[in-house]
């Protein structure tokens, strides 16, 4: 073992991760809901949500695979730059949107929007499945970083598995979202340091750029003429799955508005910046003539060159900072994932009725089976081939869903049934091109004579779309039922809400709608709350003393500022949205039982 590299690394690793565990109390709320534990309870502003985003898209993806598909394979691994050049105007498009009418409905998944867009609950389960399944390998990919790095600092693969799980689980169980939320701004701090560092000093030790690049074999420093599709469809592919994945939900929903959204959305382009270096250390490792690793194949790339180059303390910082890098998304992903089982599959198919605390309860539970899972495709997965195509794994995926979720935010055309169906397709045949390819995710698709390598994942999705688009009209014609959507147009639109009626939504219900209450809000639960009126009430009358538990009780006396047990409905016009907006108090209050 390098002692001096253990104790900073130790030292650094430590103090992070008691941010995590004390996040807890940070903007103490009550974990025991899922809106808190799950959301944070959507408080976060532009800088927060600058780096919780981060935290979601700078992974051990970028840290690890990245430079290490570089290392191996050349200027293919430079995807990831046209990647997230494409990334930000899709996340721009879509995200703000969906934070809209997540806010005005109530929504904490994905899934909870695909039930009251499509009327199918069907279809609701395959896409929280789908996300659980697709996240699984990327949260795979952040332990497979952790264990590369530790590996490199002399520490046994088994207990370097085993530390890495468990602080993962602790603080994720315990703090919720705002664990990974509070740690991705040192995180953010200390990898931007780390890699500023790295290509500043490594160059300048192996003589600067120029003989850098003169190192490099022209192969792997011009892109060859068979691989520009894969290259094309890689980026494309990737930027249109990043915004499905659940934990990118998971920090747009944890925001206080759709403007943070599209702020943060504009601020985080500048990581970009750093992307490309960190994936030029990939040639900076051929350089300096880092070798693959029997175990580990190209992965070691970042970690043998920091060991290799820095000094023993620093580089024990560095690894440090990587090794947080990929326990923070992690953490998100596994937050993530398990709100979808919670939310859309345990309430809906085994307990309709369980309570915010229950649901939030095993919430947390399943976000321990999500890591077991995810350690389940570390063990299975052949080490030696490049990382990354775990994240392409799930982006076979995930990708599926595009056109209930994606689409589905735009228009209702597609028919519940043959979205199913071009589901159940492309991720059959997404499967099987990944497979036939020994989990490589690039399909060599032959079109006559021309053979062109594409992202699997595209070809799947184009199966899945094309299906979904002919079989819709069909369904229409034989009369089958397309299922209800719950959304208007005005749930889209950005406009002032009630916080009180926002936050009703913990629960929703799956049972049908009452047939007395409008569908618009039939699915928002009615809840006794204490409120607090800007104006004293009206005194109460002889007549109301007997009135029924469900009407309003006001206080006997105008000086008491406090109404108990008050009914706040859910709107149900645009009218009410007006008569809110206009209201002193804010709040649509139905009072029955007073008389002018």
């Amino acid at each position: 073992m390098k002692w001096p590299m253990i104790v900073v690394f130790v030292m650094v690793f430590v103090t992070v991760s008691a941010l995590g565990f004390w996040a807890a109390r940070w903007r103490s709320s009550d974990l025991n809901r899922i809106q808190e534990w799950g959301l944070a309870g959507r408080r976060f502003g532009v800088v927060m949500a600058w780096f919780l985003l981060g935290g979601d898209v700078y992974t051990a993806h970028v840290l690890i695979a990245i430079p290490g598909l570089v290392f191996g394979k050349g200027a293919l691994g430079f995807y990831i730059i046209p990647y997230h050049i494409l990334l930000w105007p899709i996340i721009f498009m879509t995200l703000p949107r969906f934070w809209i009418l997540a806010r005005h409905r109530g929504y904490v998944t994905a899934g909870d929007f695909v039930r009251e867009r499509f009327g199918s609950q069907t279809l609701t389960l395959l896409i929280a499945l789908t996300g659980i399944l697709a996240t699984m390998p990327y949260i795979a990919l952040q332990i497979l970083g952790i264990e590369v790095v530790l590996s490199q600092m002399g520490v046994p693969v088994e207990l370097a598995l085993v530390i890495a799980f468990v602080v993962l689980a602790a603080f994720t169980y315990f703090g919720g979202l705002r664990a990974p939320a509070l740690m991705s701004m040192v995180k953010d701090v200390l990898i931007w340091l780390v890699i500023l560092i790295a290509f500043i000093y490594i160059p300048s030790r192996l003589g600067g750029l120029g003989h850098v690049f003169a190192s490099i074999p022209h192969t792997k420093l011009a892109l060859p003429a068979d691989q520009y599709s894969a290259y094309a469809t890689l980026a494309l592919g990737s930027a249109l799955a990043l915004f499905l994945y659940p934990h990118t939900l998971t920090g747009m929903l944890s925001v206080n508005s759709h403007k943070v959204v599209k702020r943060s959305t504009f601020l985080l382009p500048i990581n970009t910046i750093l992307l490309g270096l960190l994936t030029f250390l990939g040639y900076i490792a051929i350089a300096a003539g880092i070798h693959s690793s029997s175990v580990y194949g190209s992965n070691v790339a970042i970690p043998s060159l920091f060991d290799t180059m820095f000094p023993s303390w620093f580089a024990g910082f560095a690894f440090a900072a990587i090794t947080i890098g990929a326990l923070v998304p992690a953490s998100i992903m596994s937050i993530a994932a398990s709100s979808l089982f919670s939310r859309n599959i345990y309430r809906v198919y085994f307990r309709p009725s369980c309570s915010e605390e229950e649901e939030a309860r095993i919430a947390k539970v399943a976000s321990l089976v999500v890591k077991f899972g995810a350690l389940a495709f570390v063990l299975a997965f052949p080490t030696y081939t490049f990382a990354n195509n775990l994240q392409l794994l799930g982006g076979v995926w995930i990708m599926q869903t595009l056109p209930a979720v994606f689409l589905g935010l735009f228009t209702n055309w597609f028919h519940r049934y043959a979205l199913i169906t071009g589901w159940i397709v492309g991720m059959v045949a997404g499967t099987w091109m990944t497979l036939t390819q020994n989990f490589a995710s690039v399909f060599p698709l032959h079109l006559g004579s021309f053979t062109l390598p594409f992202y699997a994942a595209l070809v799947a999705l184009l199966i899945n779309l094309l299906l979904s688009w002919a079989l819709t009209p069909l369904f229409h014609a034989m009369n089958i039922p397309a299922g209800r959507d719950l959304t208007t147009p005005l749930d889209y639109e950005a406009h002032p809400i009630a916080p009180e009626l926002t936050d009703i939504p913990d629960r929703l219900p799956v049972s049908t709608p009452v047939p007395s209450v409008p569908p618009l809000r039939s699915l928002r639960p009615i809840e006794s709350r204490e409120v607090t009126l800007s104006t004293p009430p009206p005194q109460r009358t002889a007549q109301s003393t007997s009135s029924p538990a469900h009407m309003t009780h006001l206080p006997t006396s105008p000086s008491q500022s406090k109404i108990r047990n008050v009914r706040v409905e859910p709107m149900q016009s645009s009218s009410d949205r007006r008569a809110m907006q206009s209201s002193p108090d804010r709040r649509v209050i139905r009072n029955r039982d007073t008389q002018q």
